[in-house]
């Protein structure tokens, strides 16, 4: 059993910055590792992915904004966050992919095998 953990979420103004991070009891290094958000009665959007080669994607809502991150010695994934904006609210989840090897990482959130309990972010305006 895999135990992802988010921390970090909270309120803030637009405009303002926060830092996610994602503590994970086993390695994140060689797998695709990812974050989600998801909106009342929405479904779960991928908005930034890293995969096992240290290559990343986002979102065009994420990108130049967000950065996605991991010590995989500390076995944390990060997602930084700037320039915040009230269509950045939603709960957030970070989520990884039990197999090594795949280089593709801009799947749906029904390929991804693991995932924490969510942290809620609010930003107002």
């Amino acid at each position: 059993q895999v135990q992802l953990l988010e921390s970090g979420g909270g309120s803030v103004q637009a405009g303002g910055s926060l830092r996610l991070s994602c503590s994970s009891d086993t390695d994140i290094s060689k797998s695709c590792v990812a974050w989600f958000r998801q909106r009342p009665g929405e479904a779960r959007d991928r908005l930034a992915t890293i995969d096992g080669r240290d290559q990343t994607t986002y979102a065009d809502s994420a990108k130049g904004r967000f950065t996605i991150s991991r010590d995989n010695a500390k076995r944390i994934l990060y997602l930084q966050m700037d320039d915040l904006m009230p269509e950045d609210s939603g709960m957030y989840y970070c989520a990884k992919d039990r197999r090594w090897g795949i280089y593709s990482c801009q799947r749906p959130a029904s390929d991804y095998d693991y995932w924490g309990q969510g942290t809620q972010v609010a930003v107002s305006s």
